[in-house]
């Protein structure tokens, strides 16, 4: 019971980061849109947008951190834990299609530059900076374990290097007057934005399609079960991952006869739990049949 509270406690203290997190992007995000509307800066657009993601990351990740605490109800035998599954995912998919708009519209403008203000967009993007900063560290002393907050996590991250691009380009426009330079910073957001997407995407659609964790091998867990003294063999062995940090097992075990299948199915548990931090294991134990095989003699009249 002890474990669970300070399960809970982490939760709580994760949801407080992320909300602290939220309300900074969000207040940050508005005036970035006006300036970069008002300084025709695709960059400032750019990463306007990119936070817009983030700010929706996170607002999804507070949302399926809330959904996943509840208790197993009805046909959802599991509870909602892969509701932050499907967050990530849908964090995946919208970075992924306004990575790629602004990868459009980037690749537009460095072929008709429009004129950007520098000035502005240096200013905005040096305090994006700091509000990163300050988000990150925030979100860094959260359970980064979570698929769902790492993804929180990497949006705002990514926003961290963005900002960087496009304070650079900020820069570079006031010194040299060289206009492309917002568009080259849009297409680096922009790229920033497609490759955390994929990566969120692929990571997310591994659970949805019940594949192993990456950190178990499913051979080498069916090894070291069918090296243990008394069993024949393993079959049907199953590694699948509920949420992250949740992986689960079901496996058919064949034991010699005359085991003590019950005894057997405890001490296998105790090993998944022990070497491979599986807790949540069904294992089906049976005793091998051994011993002659009795052949009833034909039927009488019953051959060929």
């Amino acid at each position: 019971m002890h474990s669970h509270a300070g399960h809970s406690h982490t939760h709580t203290d994760d949801s407080r980061r992320l909300t602290i997190a939220l309300v900074l992007l969000l207040a940050f995000m508005a005036a970035e849109v006006v300036v970069g509307i008002l300084a025709s800066s695709l960059a400032l657009l750019a990463d306007a947008a990119h936070m817009l993601t983030d700010a929706g990351a996170i607002a999804l990740a507070l949302f399926a951190a809330r959904l996943a605490r509840r208790p197993p109800e009805g046909g959802f035998t599991f509870g909602y834990r892969r509701a932050e599954i499907l967050s990530a995912q849908l964090n995946g998919a919208t970075l992924v299609g306004l990575g790629a708009l602004i990868g459009v519209e980037g690749i537009r403008r460095l072929f008709e530059p429009p004129d950007v203000e520098g000035a502005a967009v240096l200013i905005v993007a040096v305090v994006g900076i700091f509000v990163n900063l300050a988000a990150t560290f925030v979100l860094s002393g959260a359970n980064r374990r979570s698929l769902n907050v790492e993804g929180a996590f990497q949006h705002v991250l990514n926003d961290l290097f963005a900002f960087v691009a496009t304070a650079v380009a900020g820069a570079i426009i006031l010194l040299t007057d060289f206009g492309r330079a917002d568009g080259i910073a849009a297409l680096l957001v922009a790229g920033l934005m497609l490759y955390s997407g994929v990566g969120l995407l692929r990571e997310s659609g591994r659970v949805l399609l019940e594949a192993a964790p990456r950190n178990l091998d499913p051979e080498e867990i069916g090894n070291a079960l069918a090296a243990e003294h008394h069993v024949v063999e393993v079959h049907d062995l199953h590694v699948w991952e509920v949420t992250s940090g949740f992986p689960a097992l079901s496996a058919h075990v064949t034991v010699r006869s005359g085991c003590d299948t019950q005894a057997h199915r405890r001490q296998l548990a105790e090993l998944l739990r022990e070497r491979f931090g599986i807790t949540h294991s069904t294992l089906q134990v049976e005793t091998r049949h051994e011993g002659p095989l009795k052949i009833a003699p034909l039927q009488p009249g019953g051959g060929a």
